[in-house]
Protein backbone atom coordinates (compact mmCIF):
# COMPACT_ATOMS: atom_id res chain seq x y z
CA UNK A 1 0.00 0.00 0.00
CA UNK A 2 2.65 2.23 1.21
CA UNK A 3 4.70 1.77 -2.61
CA UNK A 4 1.56 2.47 -4.76
CA UNK A 5 1.17 6.02 -2.60
CA UNK A 6 4.93 6.10 -3.60
CA UNK A 7 4.57 5.76 -7.03
CA UNK A 8 1.72 8.19 -7.36
CA UNK A 9 3.25 10.50 -5.69
CA UNK A 10 5.94 10.16 -7.92
CA UNK A 11 4.19 10.33 -11.04
CA UNK A 12 2.21 13.62 -10.41
CA UNK A 13 5.61 15.14 -9.69
CA UNK A 14 7.19 14.55 -12.65
CA UNK A 15 3.74 15.73 -14.41
CA UNK A 16 3.90 18.96 -12.36
CA UNK A 17 7.79 19.91 -14.22
CA UNK A 18 6.50 18.90 -17.93
CA UNK A 19 5.73 21.90 -20.07
CA UNK A 20 3.36 20.18 -21.61
CA UNK A 21 1.06 21.51 -19.22
CA UNK A 22 2.13 25.34 -18.92
CA UNK A 23 0.11 28.29 -20.62
CA UNK A 24 0.20 28.72 -23.81
CA UNK A 25 2.07 32.31 -24.85
CA UNK A 26 -0.01 33.74 -28.29
CA UNK A 27 1.97 37.36 -27.74
CA UNK A 28 4.17 38.50 -30.28
CA UNK A 29 6.94 40.81 -30.60
CA UNK A 30 4.08 43.65 -32.01
CA UNK A 31 2.09 45.02 -29.32
CA UNK A 32 -1.50 44.92 -29.84
CA UNK A 33 -3.73 48.51 -29.36
CA UNK A 34 -7.56 48.28 -29.04
CA UNK A 35 -10.41 51.10 -28.99
CA UNK A 36 -14.05 50.43 -28.31
CA UNK A 37 -16.51 51.12 -31.60
CA UNK A 38 -19.06 53.62 -30.40
CA UNK A 39 -22.13 51.71 -29.50
CA UNK A 40 -20.35 48.46 -29.32
CA UNK A 41 -18.86 46.80 -26.10
CA UNK A 42 -15.99 44.85 -29.18
CA UNK A 43 -12.72 46.42 -28.82
CA UNK A 44 -11.22 47.31 -32.87
CA UNK A 45 -7.71 46.55 -33.13
CA UNK A 46 -5.24 48.63 -34.86
CA UNK A 47 -1.95 46.89 -35.75
CA UNK A 48 1.29 49.26 -35.36
CA UNK A 49 3.41 50.58 -38.66
CA UNK A 50 -0.17 50.58 -40.47
CA UNK A 51 -1.18 54.18 -41.33
CA UNK A 52 -4.62 54.57 -42.74
CA UNK A 53 -5.53 57.94 -44.46
CA UNK A 54 -8.93 59.30 -44.16
CA UNK A 55 -10.93 59.45 -46.93
CA UNK A 56 -10.73 63.06 -48.46
CA UNK A 57 -7.17 63.82 -47.58
CA UNK A 58 -4.78 64.89 -50.38
CA UNK A 59 -1.00 63.74 -50.47
CA UNK A 60 0.59 66.67 -51.92
CA UNK A 61 3.62 64.77 -52.78
CA UNK A 62 1.88 62.15 -54.80
CA UNK A 63 2.68 62.45 -58.36
CA UNK A 64 0.65 64.40 -61.19
CA UNK A 65 -0.32 61.85 -64.33
CA UNK A 66 1.15 63.18 -67.33
CA UNK A 67 -1.52 64.98 -69.21
CA UNK A 68 -1.18 64.49 -73.14
CA UNK A 69 -2.39 66.70 -75.56
CA UNK A 70 -5.75 66.04 -77.63
CA UNK A 71 -6.58 66.65 -80.73
CA UNK A 72 -9.04 69.58 -78.90
CA UNK A 73 -5.45 71.12 -77.05
CA UNK A 74 -3.44 70.66 -80.26
CA UNK A 75 -2.84 73.93 -81.77
CA UNK A 76 -3.59 76.34 -78.97
CA UNK A 77 -0.34 76.62 -78.01
CA UNK A 78 0.80 77.78 -82.05
CA UNK A 79 3.23 80.69 -82.00
CA UNK A 80 2.72 82.82 -85.19
CA UNK A 81 4.98 82.00 -87.91
CA UNK A 82 6.65 84.69 -89.89
CA UNK A 83 4.49 83.43 -93.04
CA UNK A 84 1.24 83.29 -91.33
CA UNK A 85 1.96 87.07 -90.39
CA UNK A 86 2.76 87.93 -93.81
CA UNK A 87 -0.59 85.87 -95.14
CA UNK A 88 -2.68 87.73 -92.11
CA UNK A 89 -0.89 91.34 -93.30
CA UNK A 90 -2.15 90.58 -97.20
CA UNK A 91 -5.88 89.65 -96.57
CA UNK A 92 -5.72 92.81 -93.83
CA UNK A 93 -4.72 94.88 -96.85
CA UNK A 94 -6.52 93.59 -99.27
CA UNK A 95 -9.79 94.14 -97.03
CA UNK A 96 -8.24 98.00 -96.70
CA UNK A 97 -8.15 98.46 -100.76
CA UNK A 98 -11.78 97.05 -101.03
CA UNK A 99 -12.78 99.23 -98.36
CA UNK A 100 -11.23 102.43 -99.60
CA UNK A 101 -12.57 101.31 -103.23
CA UNK A 102 -16.24 101.17 -102.26
CA UNK A 103 -15.38 104.45 -99.71
CA UNK A 104 -14.09 105.85 -103.35
CA UNK A 105 -17.11 104.71 -105.43
CA UNK A 106 -19.20 107.09 -107.30
CA UNK A 107 -22.75 106.68 -107.12
CA UNK A 108 -22.57 105.48 -111.10
CA UNK A 109 -20.65 102.86 -109.73
CA UNK A 110 -22.78 101.94 -106.78
CA UNK A 111 -25.66 101.80 -109.19
CA UNK A 112 -24.11 99.46 -111.62
CA UNK A 113 -22.64 97.00 -108.63
CA UNK A 114 -26.35 96.85 -108.14
CA UNK A 115 -27.46 96.16 -111.42
CA UNK A 116 -24.90 93.98 -112.18
CA UNK A 117 -24.75 91.76 -109.03
CA UNK A 118 -21.02 92.38 -108.70
CA UNK A 119 -18.53 93.78 -106.70
CA UNK A 120 -17.29 97.60 -107.22
CA UNK A 121 -13.43 96.46 -107.61
CA UNK A 122 -14.91 94.20 -110.42
CA UNK A 123 -17.28 96.98 -112.65
CA UNK A 124 -16.14 98.13 -116.09
CA UNK A 125 -14.13 101.29 -116.18
CA UNK A 126 -15.95 104.89 -115.33
CA UNK A 127 -15.39 105.57 -118.77
CA UNK A 128 -18.22 103.20 -120.15
CA UNK A 129 -19.88 103.19 -117.05
CA UNK A 130 -20.81 106.86 -117.31
CA UNK A 131 -21.21 106.34 -121.26
CA UNK A 132 -23.77 104.16 -120.90
CA UNK A 133 -26.02 105.62 -117.73
CA UNK A 134 -26.15 108.85 -120.15
CA UNK A 135 -28.75 106.76 -121.66
CA UNK A 136 -30.30 104.93 -118.73
CA UNK A 137 -34.01 104.69 -118.99
CA UNK A 138 -33.74 106.72 -122.90
CA UNK A 139 -37.30 105.19 -124.03
CA UNK A 140 -37.20 103.17 -127.44
CA UNK A 141 -37.52 104.47 -130.89
CA UNK A 142 -36.97 103.10 -134.06
CA UNK A 143 -34.67 105.04 -136.07
CA UNK A 144 -33.73 107.01 -132.82
CA UNK A 145 -30.17 108.24 -132.09
CA UNK A 146 -31.09 111.02 -129.28
CA UNK A 147 -32.49 111.31 -125.97
CA UNK A 148 -35.35 111.75 -127.00
CA UNK A 149 -35.61 108.03 -128.49
CA UNK A 150 -32.91 105.87 -129.54
CA UNK A 151 -32.82 102.36 -130.63
CA UNK A 152 -30.39 99.32 -129.93
CA UNK A 153 -27.94 100.03 -132.68
CA UNK A 154 -27.84 103.99 -132.58
CA UNK A 155 -27.41 103.50 -128.71
CA UNK A 156 -24.06 101.15 -129.45
CA UNK A 157 -22.93 103.77 -131.85
CA UNK A 158 -23.17 106.95 -129.67
CA UNK A 159 -21.86 104.98 -126.52
CA UNK A 160 -19.02 103.90 -128.46
CA UNK A 161 -18.31 107.53 -130.07
CA UNK A 162 -17.97 108.74 -126.15
CA UNK A 163 -16.02 105.23 -124.38
CA UNK A 164 -14.33 104.28 -127.30
CA UNK A 165 -13.60 107.35 -129.45
CA UNK A 166 -14.71 104.86 -132.54
CA UNK A 167 -17.09 105.14 -135.24
CA UNK A 168 -19.27 101.89 -135.79
CA UNK A 169 -21.64 100.99 -138.43
CA UNK A 170 -24.94 102.44 -137.87
CA UNK A 171 -27.07 99.22 -138.19
CA UNK A 172 -26.89 95.81 -135.87
CA UNK A 173 -26.27 93.47 -139.27
CA UNK A 174 -23.01 95.42 -140.52
CA UNK A 175 -21.80 95.57 -136.23
CA UNK A 176 -22.04 92.00 -136.40
CA UNK A 177 -20.41 91.68 -139.79
CA UNK A 178 -17.84 94.11 -139.02
CA UNK A 179 -16.73 93.07 -136.01
CA UNK A 180 -14.26 89.99 -135.07
CA UNK A 181 -16.19 87.17 -133.78
CA UNK A 182 -15.48 85.69 -130.44
CA UNK A 183 -17.04 82.97 -127.90
CA UNK A 184 -18.90 83.49 -125.17
CA UNK A 185 -16.21 82.97 -122.68
CA UNK A 186 -13.97 86.05 -124.43
CA UNK A 187 -16.62 88.56 -123.23
CA UNK A 188 -15.23 91.42 -122.09
CA UNK A 189 -16.42 94.48 -120.82
CA UNK A 190 -17.70 96.50 -124.02
CA UNK A 191 -17.66 93.88 -126.38
CA UNK A 192 -20.66 93.23 -128.53
CA UNK A 193 -23.76 90.61 -128.22
CA UNK A 194 -25.89 90.22 -130.96
CA UNK A 195 -29.64 88.55 -131.19
CA UNK A 196 -32.53 87.32 -133.73
CA UNK A 197 -35.23 88.82 -132.14
CA UNK A 198 -37.47 88.83 -135.47
CA UNK A 199 -36.58 85.33 -137.05
CA UNK A 200 -34.72 86.85 -139.72
CA UNK A 201 -31.03 86.64 -138.69
CA UNK A 202 -29.30 89.99 -137.01
CA UNK A 203 -31.90 92.29 -135.43
CA UNK A 204 -30.55 93.29 -131.97
CA UNK A 205 -27.43 94.39 -130.43
CA UNK A 206 -26.39 95.61 -126.68
CA UNK A 207 -23.17 96.44 -124.62
CA UNK A 208 -21.57 93.61 -122.93
CA UNK A 209 -20.83 94.92 -119.04
CA UNK A 210 -19.76 91.51 -117.06
CA UNK A 211 -21.03 89.23 -114.90
CA UNK A 212 -23.07 87.69 -117.82
CA UNK A 213 -25.20 91.74 -118.27
CA UNK A 214 -25.58 93.74 -120.91
CA UNK A 215 -26.76 97.02 -121.58
CA UNK A 216 -29.26 97.83 -124.50
CA UNK A 217 -32.31 99.92 -125.81
CA UNK A 218 -34.91 97.11 -125.01
CA UNK A 219 -38.41 97.52 -126.99
CA UNK A 220 -40.27 97.85 -124.13
CA UNK A 221 -38.54 98.93 -121.37
CA UNK A 222 -35.75 101.19 -123.87
CA UNK A 223 -32.52 101.24 -122.26
CA UNK A 224 -31.81 98.70 -119.35
CA UNK A 225 -29.65 96.35 -118.09
CA UNK A 226 -30.71 92.71 -118.24
CA UNK A 227 -28.58 88.91 -117.79
CA UNK A 228 -27.93 87.09 -121.22
CA UNK A 229 -29.26 83.83 -119.40
CA UNK A 230 -32.87 85.35 -119.19
CA UNK A 231 -34.84 82.46 -121.11
CA UNK A 232 -36.35 85.02 -123.55
CA UNK A 233 -32.48 86.82 -124.29
CA UNK A 234 -30.66 83.01 -124.16
CA UNK A 235 -33.28 81.94 -126.98
CA UNK A 236 -32.45 84.20 -128.92
CA UNK A 237 -28.94 85.17 -128.42
CA UNK A 238 -26.86 84.71 -131.92
CA UNK A 239 -22.82 85.60 -130.44
CA UNK A 240 -20.30 88.20 -129.84
CA UNK A 241 -18.01 90.65 -131.20
CA UNK A 242 -15.39 92.91 -130.79
CA UNK A 243 -14.54 95.38 -132.50
CA UNK A 244 -11.03 95.95 -133.35
CA UNK A 245 -8.76 99.46 -132.09
CA UNK A 246 -11.27 99.82 -129.18
CA UNK A 247 -9.63 101.24 -126.55
CA UNK A 248 -11.26 103.58 -123.58
CA UNK A 249 -10.80 107.09 -124.23
CA UNK A 250 -9.51 109.12 -121.15
CA UNK A 251 -11.97 108.72 -118.15
CA UNK A 252 -14.29 111.11 -116.92
CA UNK A 253 -13.52 112.85 -114.00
Amino acid sequence: MVRQVLIAITFLVFLSSCSTFKPLNFTSNKQVSTSLVPGTTQPTKFIEEIAVTPKGSTDKTAIKPEVKPTAATKGLDKVETPALKQESDEIARILASRHAVVEDASSVQLKYAVLLNTEVEALPTKTLLESVDEWYGVRYRTGGNTKTGVDCSGFTVAVYATAFGLAIPRVSREQYRTSRKISTTELQEGDLVFFNTNGRGVSHVGIYLGNNKFIHASVSRGVMVNDLYEPYYLKRYIGAGRMDGKEIVTAKN
